[in-house]
């Protein structure tokens, strides 16, 4: 049988190779890492985590999680290394970047019906089977070859940022202290207070920072779950503490009393010896970033050993071009799959490679495509980027607004979400992904 091509080896391009190959459909990984990378990319390992470490809630509450236990249920490589990998975070699901990067990268290159071709790719193959899982960060010679494959030419951006990251040795945990929101899960954040004073001074040194230039930039352009924090701090004195410094669900050990304000830390790695800046993401220059963060009480001493970045993420108007199995309407040999989709996010990222994959597969060996419901995670993502009464199509984290409703009342939200997801799982168990 001829080699699927799969192009990008992040998070949905891994996923995509591995399903096909335990499908017994052989692949061709093609990766420009190493030779190759962008602005945002550090390692050499395939899956590499670029913005943060976190998979987000691990709850079957929150959709995203819904998401999660769908993919660790149809048997997907990326969910299993995350497990594999896992450090504390509360209801999070996080990893240690590199050791889970490592695990997807040798568990790719150890199958045996995976070659992988380093290189950059600039045009698509003119026959065969191809899955594009470039991602966000697609060179601009591929990104040009895309653009030429849809003769509607319907092909979109935006900016997306990285948080920076700090040595724990470097906090001064006399002024900051180990909780997690409300004592849910274990201690695990990293816990930074302000009070009204030292909010105030930080709030308007970060409002007049000095931004690194990013070419075409727009506020209006920015996406709303990953916004530069220099960005949410303009749009108001209080946006802050009612987005990633709100301390709601803290006490301060040292007052018994709730702060003002909270920048929360994250471990990064399994050590603890690296921790995140939960929320930060941002475009500053980077003295500026010193010197601004550097204003929060306990990292006054901050080491900084990766300052965030801001790079262009390049997506689809997918439900002009693209199917529900992430097929390309004008050429169904080609898919595409992850975050060049308008699916955002790690996750939702994984699952489009699934699916993309898995539907292929069965496609190559005379099968019928699985009807992956809307009820389920899976399904309504797809959905999503393939509802062609979407006007202004926009990049989506799932939610359980895009998963019908039950139909019958229940009562509390968490309620009512724990039974969409119990709806779900049950309809999952009765498809056939072989």
């Amino acid at each position: 049988m001829e080699a699927v091509i799969v192009i990008g080896a992040g998070l949905a391009g891994s996923e995509a190779a591995w399903q096909l190959a335990e499908r017994g459909i052989p692949v061709e990984l093609r990766e420009m890492k190493p030779a190759k990378k962008t602005p945002a990319h550090h390692s050499d390992d395939f899956g590499e985590l670029v913005c943060s470490n976190s998979l987000r809630s691990d709850q079957l509450e929150n959709a995203v999680g819904l998401l999660k236990e769908e993919l660790r249920r149809m048997g997907s490589l990326i969910l299993r290394c995350a497990g594999e990998h896992r450090v504390e975070a509360g209801g999070a699901l996080a990893v240690d970047r590199h050791a889970f990067s490592q695990a997807v990268t040798r568990s790719i290159r150890e199958h045996p019906l995976i070659t992988v071709v380093e290189g950059e790719v600039t045009e698509l193959p003119p026959e065969g089977n191809v899955i594009v899982a470039s991602g966000p960060l697609t060179s601009e010679a591929l990104s040009a070859a895309i653009q030429d494959f849809f003769p509607e030419n319907h092909y979109l951006n935006f900016y997306d940022a990285a948080a920076p990251l700090v040595t724990f040795e470097s906090v001064n945990m006399d002024k900051a202290f180990f909780a997690s929101r409300y004592d849910k899960g274990t201690p695990d954040y990293i816990n930074c207070p302000l009070n009204e004073e030292e909010y105030a001074a930080f709030w308007t040194a970060l409002c007049s920072a000095e931004e690194a230039g990013v070419h075409g930039f727009e506020d209006s352009r920015v996406f709303e779950g990953c916004m530069p924090v220099e960005v949410m701090a303009r749009r108001g004195v209080d946006t802050l503490r009612y987005g990633p410094l709100k301390p709601r669900g803290l006490r301060d050990p040292r007052t018994g009393r709730e702060p003002y304000a909270v920048v929360q830390l994250r471990r990064d790695n399994a050590e603890g010896s690296i921790y995140n800046l939960v929320g930060f993401q941002t475009h500053l220059k980077w003295p500026e970033q010193r010197r601004v963060f550097s204003m929060i009480p306990g990292l006054e001493g901050a080491e900084f050993v990766r300052y965030g970045v801001m790079h262009r993420n390049t997506y689809l108007d997918s439900p002009r071009l693209l199917d529900r199995y992430y097929r390309a309407k004008c050429d169904p040999r080609v898919c595409f799959a992850g975050q060049i989709t308008g699916v955002e996010g790690y996750v939702e990222s994984t699952a489009s490679g699934f699916l993309a994959a898995v539907e292929l597969a069965r496609r190559l060996q005379g099968k019928p495509p699985v009807d992956f419901p809307q009820e389920t995670a899976t399904g309504a993502l797809a959905r999503y980027i393939s509802n062609e009464s979407v006007v202004d199509f926009q990049p989506m984290n799932v939610n359980f607004g895009i998963i019908p409703p039950l139909g019958y009342k229940v009562k509390g939200k968490r309620n009512k979400n724990a039974a969409l997801s119990q709806r779900a799982l049950e309809l999952l168990a009765g498809l056939d992904l072989a």
